[in-house]
C-alpha cells in the first residue's frame, strides 16, 4: 500500500466508537479521503480500561480508513478526554526588550503565564492564549511589532493525567502508530463545527459522547472555559436497560432506532418489541415508555452542563447560543429540549469547511475526528512532537526530580 506523506489522520478514541478520518490540504481546502469506524469496547468515561480491546478497535478503524484512502497510516492526531481533564485560566507579565514586542517576548510572557503548580501526575496539554495587554491597554490579540514596555498575557491551560495519555500512546504504538499530538476533544470538535463569528460573539460547544460530555466556551475568538463531565449517552442506555429489563446491546439499539424526547415527537400508540434477559420471551411496550425513561436523564445532563456554564462566569456572554454535537445528540427533539433548559438558541453541530467525502462525515458522530484532522492540517508546517512512552516517563521523572530538589 502506497505511503502518502501529505496525508493527515485524526483518531477519535471514544467510549462508544473509535473513528479515523484521513484528509489532505488541497487548493480548494481540506479534503477528506478516507474514514474508518469501529465499536469501542476498551474505554469507560473516556479513559482506557482494557488495552487489548482498545488496540483491536484502533486497528480495525485505521485499517478501514487505509483501504478507503488507499494509503498507509503511520502518524495520528489523537483526541483525549475524561474526568481527569482540568482547565483553568492564568496570567503572566514580562518586560518588553528593545521596547518593541517581538516573538521572543510573546514566548516569554506565555511561559510566565503557564508557570503554575500542577500535580505530579498531570501534564500540560494546551496553553491557549486569550488576549494580551501592553502597558495597561487590554484586548490585544496580536501584540507583535507594537511599542511598549510591559506585556501581559491571559491564557487558558488544559492539563490531563499522564497515565491516561500514556495508555493511549501505548495502544497506538502497539498498532504501529505514532501520536503526533494530543488534542482535547471539545476543542477538536469546535474546529469542525463552529464558525469564526460564533467564536467572536460567544458560544458554548457541548460535545455529548458515549462516556463523557465535553464543554468548550468561546468568547472574543478565544477559549475561556473547558470542562469534561463524566456523563454521556451510555448513561441513557443503562437507564433503558434497567427500566425495560433489557440487555445492554438491545437497549442501545432501542435508543438509536426509537429514542426521542419531547411530547410531540412520539406517537403514543406505537409499540416496540423489547428483548428480555435470561432467555425470557420478548415483551411489548409503548414507545412513549422508552422516551419517558430517556427524558429525565437527559434533563439531568443538561442541568449539569448549565451549572458548569454558570460556574465559568461566562454564561451571559454566550450570545450565539449553544452548539451541540457528538453521537448522543442524534435523538429527535433533543435540540428543542436544550433550548427550553438553557433558554438560548441551540443548534446541532456537524463537520463543515471540508470537501471530499462530505456525505460520509456530515454527522455529529464525526465531529471530533474531523476536527482532529483539521487541527493536524494546521500543524503541517510545524515540527511534529511525536509523543512516545519514554518521553512521558522522562517528563514525570524530571518533574519529580525538581520537586525533590525544591523540598529536600
Amino acid at each position: 500500500m502506497a505511503k502518502k506523506n501529505n496525508l493527515v489522520v485524526g483518531l477519535d478514541i471514544g467510549t462508544h466508537k473509535i473513528c479515523a478520518v484521513v484528509g489532505e490540504q488541497t487548493e480548494q481546502g481540506p479534503e477528506v479521503v478516507g474514514v474508518g469506524i469501529h465499536p469501542s469496547n476498551g474505554l469507560r468515561k473516556g479513559v482506557v480500561i482494557n488495552v487489548e480491546a482498545t488496540i483491536e478497535g484502533i486497528k480495525k478503524a485505521v485499517e478501514e480508513a487505509e483501504i478507503m484512502a488507499g494509503c498507509e497510516i503511520n502518524t495520528v492526531f489523537a483526541g483525549i478526554a475524561g474526568g481527569h481533564i482540568r482547565g483553568f485560566n492564568s496570567q503572566g507579565v514580562v518586560a518588553v526588550k528593545n521596547k518593541e514586542v517581538a516573538d521572543a517576548d510573546i514566548d516569554r510572557v506565555i511561559d510566565a503565564a503557564k508557570a503554575v503548580a500542577i500535580p505530579l501526575d498531570q501534564e500540560v496539554l494546551h496553553v491557549l492564549p486569550q488576549e494580551f495587554a501592553l502597558d495597561g491597554q487590554g484586548g490585544i490579540q496580536e501584540p507583535r511589532g507594537m511599542a511598549g514596555v510591559r506585556l501581559e498575557a491571559s491564557v487558558h491551560i488544559v492539563t490531563g493525567a499522564v497515565a491516561a495519555a500514556q495508555n493511549i500512546i501505548k495502544c497506538c504504538n502497539r498498532t504501529g502508530l505514532n501520536v503526533a499530538d494530543f488534542v482535547l476533544e471539545p476543542l477538536a470538535s469546535a474546529e469542525a463545527t463552529l464558525t469564526q463569528e460564533e467564536r467572536e460573539l460567544g458560544v458554548a460547544l457541548v460535545d455529548m459522547g458515549g462516556g463523557t460530555t465535553d464543554i468548550a466556551l468561546f468568547h472574543g475568538g478565544s477559549v475561556k472555559h473547558t470542562a469534561v463531565l463524566s456523563v454521556g449517552g451510555n448513561h441513557l442506555t443503562s437507564d433503558i436497560a434497567a427500566g425495560l429489563h433489557a440487555p445492554m446491546v438491545a437497549a442501545e439499539q432501542l435508543k438509536q432506532r426509537y429514542g426521542a424526547v419531547g411530547p410531540d415527537v412520539v406517537n403514543r400508540n406505537e409499540m416496540l418489541e423489547v428483548p428480555s434477559v435470561g432467555g425470557r420471551s420478548p415483551r411489548t411496550v409503548s414507545r412513549q415508555v422508552l422516551c419517558e425513561i430517556i427524558e429525565p436523564r437527559l434533563e439531568e445532563v443538561f442541568h449539569l452542563v448549565h451549572r458548569e456554564l454558570t460556574k465559568s462566569g461566562y454564561a451571559r456572554q454566550v450570545v450565539s447560543g449553544i452548539v451541540m454535537t457528538g453521537g448522543s445528540t442524534l435523538l429527535p427533539g433533543m435540540v428543542e429540549m436544550a433550548e427550553r433548559i438553557f433558554d438560548v438558541p441551540v443548534r446541532q453541530g456537524v463537520p463543515g469547511n471540508v470537501a471530499g467525502l462530505v456525505d460520509v462525515v456530515s454527522s455529529p458522530v464525526y465531529s471530533t475526528a474531523t476536527g482532529l484532522l483539521l487541527y493536524g492540517l494546521g500543524q503541517q508546517d510545524r515540527n511534529l512532537f511525536r509523543v512516545r512512552d519514554n518521553d512521558v516517563f522522562f517528563k514525570v521523572r524530571g518533574r519529580m526530580t525538581e520537586w525533590f530538589k525544591e523540598f529536600f
